[in-house]
Order: C-alpha cells, then structure tokens, then sequence
C-alpha cells in the first residue's frame, strides 16, 4: 500500500507543478486578440470556401484587420458576401473600398455530343482528374470538358450542373458565388471567372483548344481556329489571339456582340442577349416607286411635276 500511496503522491506533485508552469507560462506568453477580429468574422457569410485566397472566413477576417492598421484593405474580397458585406466591413473598420464587379463561373467548352464525337471509351477512375491524368479522354480534343463533375463536387452552393444532352456543366448564375472552388477543381482550366456584365451579359469565347485551326476543328466543329476574324472585328482592342486562340478581355468588351456575328465556327457565345427580330424587306417603298414610274410612264416624279408647271402656266 506504501508504494501505491507514494506513487499517488509524486504523480499528484508533478501534475501540480506542470500546472504550474503552464499556468505562468500562458500569463507571460499570452497574445491579446484583437475584439474586432470576432466581430469582422461574425459580419463575413461563414462560407469557409477560400475563394478569398484564405483559408477560411477566420483568415480573411484577420486580413481585413491586419490590413485596416495598415491603412488599407485593397485586394481583400469575400466573394460569397459581394459588395454589400464587404461595404459593412469596411464600414465597421473605419475604411473606405472601392466596389468590385460581381463575377460568375463561365465554362469555356461548347464541345457537347454533337459538336465533338467520342472516338473512345474511357473504363477507369470517374473523376476528371483521373482521367486528364490518363491521356485525352473520350474524345479527340486534349483540351476540352471531360465531364466527370469533379466542378460539381467541388461546389459547395449547388451552382453547377452536368447536362444530360450536353454532358457539359451549366453553372446557375443566380447561385454562383464565385468563390473560385469549381476553377481550381477543373484539371484543364477550362473554367475562369468572368464579369457578369451590365444585364447579366457577357461574350466570351467558348473554347481552350491551342491546337491549329485544321486540328482544332477536326477534334470539334465549334472549335476556335485563330482566323482572326474577331480581333478584326473588333472596334475596342478587347480581342487578343495567343497560341492559336482568342480571348476576349471583359474589362474593355462593350457587349457590341460584332465579333459573335464575324467567328465562323460560332465559338464565340453571347449569353443573356434578347433575340435579334429578322429584319423585314423594305417592299413597300419598293411598291410605291414602281407604281410612280408607271403612272407617269417611266419619267421620274420630279419631272411630271415640273411638266404639269410649265402647261399650266
């Protein structure tokens, strides 16, 4: 029993003095944390999505305060919240932001069923991933849409969709935060956010392939072949061509929709634009100058009028 109560007695000892320690240890070494790093994280949607650049809402919100001492909180953006929560963080640090461009996942692959065929069966690991990892995939196109849904898995907001015709995703405008997780989850990058556009509209080229035009629309019919139609097209330099392949650049784009009408692969795409009326044939006024020559047999108007002066007089 004595050996028992002796090992009771020093275990106890050490656990106290550990106490001890620890409890002078945390005194002396203690990090005051900022009251407003609780508050600014309480304002920010709780997300936890890192399409902030951090990991988490607690990482943006120690940012922001960090940033607010500093004098600035350029560059820091919740995605999810937008202006609005942004604004109330701003406002409750004392600082003054500038308000960003709401902005939306733009899927830039129009290759569905019928625009790029299958020219193989791919039997392995169903994610995008795997089978970008395994070579070109199904089709003959090494830089389209693989269709495994690894973006579909990767959103947290139910924003984005695998077409059953098209076996392409759609992303739902209206639920699309932009946080950024469905573009670091596409293997082929063929995912990018863009500006949503005055009206919910924009023009973008639906297309990656930097293949060779011949190539490129051998692997899919509405394949960018690099003809430089567009850029031509275009009145405000917003229309650039690299590696075979252009972008439009949204910040200098007007929505003039000019080089939509001039690609003719069609893989220039223009969303959300209300649909052209066919312009009727101006056959009236036609009718109305073939009926004036008749009746004043083949002679111009002009003429029958200065005609019927001079007889009168």
């Amino acid at each position: 029993m004595n050996f028992i109560l002796d090992a009771v007695i020093v275990l106890g000892s050490i656990a106290l003095i550990a106490a001890v320690v620890l409890f002078v240890v945390s005194r002396k070494f203690a990090v005051a944390e900022d009251p407003r790093l609780e508050q600014v994280q309480e304002m920010l949607p709780g997300a936890n999505c890192g399409g902030c650049g951090f990991p988490g809402c607690s990482g943006l919100a120690s940012a922001l305060v960090q940033g607010a001492d500093s004098g600035s909180i350029d560059g820091l953006n919740c995605p999810v919240g937008g202006s609005a929560t942004m604004g109330r963080v701003a406002e409750f640090l004392g600082m003054s932001m500038a308000a960003s461009k709401p902005m939306v996942a733009v899927v830039r692959c129009n290759g569905s069923c019928d625009n790029r065929p299958r020219v193989a069966q791919y039997d392995g690991l169903k994610t995008c991933t795997a089978m970008h990892m395994a070579g070109a995939g199904e089709t003959a196109c090494g830089y389209g849409c693989l269709g495994c849904g690894d973006c579909v898995a990767a959103c947290a907001f139910d924003a984005i969709h695998i077409n059953a015709d098209t076996l392409l995703p759609e992303v739902m405008d209206d639920r699309c935060t932009s946080c950024g997780a469905c573009v670091k989850a596409c293997p082929r990058n063929i995912i990018e956010l863009r500006v949503k556009g005055p009206r919910n509209r924009r023009v973008y080229v639906s297309c990656v392939n930097k293949d060779k035009g011949a190539v490129a629309r051998k692997a899919c019919q509405v394949a960018c072949i690099g003809c430089g139609k567009c850029e031509k097209a275009c009145a405000f330099d917003a229309i650039s061509i690299a590696a075979n392949l252009s972008y439009i650049d949204y910040d200098k784009c007007r929505l003039c929709t000019k080089c939509v009408d001039a690609c003719p692969t069609s893989a220039i795409v223009k969303v959300n634009f209300p649909v052209r009326k066919p312009q009727a044939p101006k056959v009236a006024e036609a009718t109305e100058a073939n009926v004036a020559t008749k009746m004043t047999g083949g002679a111009s108007v002009d003429n029958v009028d200065v005609k019927k002066k001079e007889v009168n007089a």
